[in-house]
């Protein structure tokens, strides 16, 4: 079922879409020796993006550590409250048909992974 949600999020869901703009922003906060953090959690963003059905969100052991709680301060700040804003703006749109239920929700584990990134892991 996975394998079918993800072909289907790919094309229906905008998971591509996701995927390059997640990891185009990777690429650009990369090259700055500030935002190496940042972009590659963006990076790590654009393969959930690609391909989230199956998968599952984790806090790491060193989640609610200061390193992490600051560095997602930062993020909220600068761009993680904008992201989330728009998985959830996509997913009520998904949600508004029944087919698109399952996009939804995982626009919406899009959206808590973008405001906090920091500090947890997916698999």
């Amino acid at each position: 079922m996975s394998v079918l949600g993800n072909i289907l999020w790919i094309f229906l869901g905008g998971g591509i879409v996701l995927f390059l703009l997640y990891l185009f922003g990777g690429i650009i906060l990369c090259i700055t020796i500030i935002g190496i953090p940042f972009g590659v959690q963006c990076i790590k963003l654009s393969v959930l993006a690609l391909l989230p059905f199956g998968r599952e969100i984790r806090t790491t052991k060193w989640g609610h550590g200061i390193v992490s709680t600051l560095l997602n301060v930062i993020w909220i700040v600068f761009a993680g409250l904008a992201i989330a804003l728009c998985h959830v703006v996509f997913g009520l749109f998904c949600a508004i048909t029944i087919i698109g239920i399952p996009f939804a929700k995982q626009h919406m584990k899009l959206a808590s992974l973008a405001l906090t990134p920091f500090g947890h892991t997916y698999d």
